[in-house]
């Protein structure tokens, strides 16, 4: 091919692909052009780059085709933009969707923890299950000293961690049906056997005062994540005209963006536990702002996901990143 003649015959092709790409705004027949003027360039320059792959007119040529591809195609998303959806729509209307699941864990979860409670302070072998010694020095100083033996930025990061990883594990795994109701089961029944052994210690005040201040979130977030789990097993269960692996797909797209909200949730929680309930502050004040960030996450999740939802977000992925979807009837 002798290139020169083919570069002179197709250049004002190229430069014209140029010019529109160039252009901030296009009629519909100038993107019609320039979309037919893309198509003819781009096997141009498979065709240079057989001959002379390094020459300087395939890298302008490659350059105006980059462009009109962007223009053609149009750019990502802005990151900030992103960012902004994911706070304000996605993650709370994800939250608001799993509201009257939550308040029905969270009351299930209540009922046998003060059941567990209730047994262990009336059992009439208590010493089975914890010898008085053993009672006693929990009561006296195990309890309350849990909160402060470790500096407080390490204990919050380490409790942060741990319960945003039971979080994300009730989340992934609740497709089980199992997995959510287990962990439950086990934290209600070991909060209740501790807050007995308080009481028959005579030590209740010291039970309320320590656990509620962070308490209140993070025993929340457990129930989120939770009726998170629930609900992907549930479009599994009954997935109505959809495939099973397409009901909980898409379910599971619209309740993981929980998973990555609650890890900042218990953040919060966390930093409250390792900086708030161990501090010598009055107690209205310490319990006050566990009562305050339980508070902020309901209006956050009952006045954003609300709108978000009468706004018809699902908190799913675009169609395009979610692929295609099958029809049904």
């Amino acid at each position: 091919m002798d290139i020169d003649a083919f570069i002179a015959v197709h250049k004002p092709q190229w430069d014209r692909l140029y010019e529109l790409a160039s252009r901030s705004r296009l009629t519909a027949a100038e993107a019609d052009e320039m979309l037919l003027l893309y198509q003819r360039a781009s096997t141009h320059l498979s065709m240079i780059q057989a001959v002379e792959p390094d020459s300087p007119v395939a890298a302008k040529l490659s350059a105006s085709i980059g462009r009109a591809r962007a223009h053609l195609t149009g750019t990502g998303e802005n990151a900030l933009v992103s960012f902004a959806y994911f706070f304000t729509q996605s993650l709370p209307v994800a939250f608001y969707r799993l509201r009257w699941l939550t308040v029905i864990i969270g009351a299930a979860f209540l009922t046998v923890g003060a059941v567990a409670g209730w047994w262990t302070y009336h059992h009439p072998q208590i010493d089975l299950i914890m010898p008085e010694p053993a009672r006693q020095a929990y009561a006296d100083e195990d309890f309350v000293n849990y909160y402060s033996e470790h500096p407080s930025s390490a204990f919050a990061s380490q409790v942060w961690t741990n319960n945003a990883w039971i979080a994300a594990q009730s989340v992934i795994f609740g497709v089980t049906g199992i997995w959510p109701v287990w962990i439950l089961g086990i934290n209600a029944v070991s909060i209740g056997i501790a807050g007995g052994v308080m009481h028959e210690q005579g030590a209740a005040a010291d039970f309320w005062l320590n656990i509620l201040p962070h308490g209140l979130m993070e025993l929340t977030a457990i129930f989120i994540a939770a009726a998170a789990g629930l609900r992907i097993f549930w479009a599994w269960v009954a997935p109505g005209q959809r495939k099973r692996l397409t009901s909980v797909a898409e379910e599971a797209r619209r309740l993981i963006t929980v998973a990555l909200g609650l890890c900042l949730v218990l953040l919060v929680s966390g930093i409250v536990e390792g900086f708030v309930t161990p501090a010598p502050w009055p107690d209205w004040l310490r319990i006050g702002i566990g009562a305050a960030v339980l508070a902020a996450y309901w209006v956050y999740a009952l006045v954003l996901g609300s709108r978000a939802a009468a706004a018809g977000v699902t908190g799913d992925l675009g169609r395009y990143d979610s692929g295609s979807h099958e029809l049904t009837a």
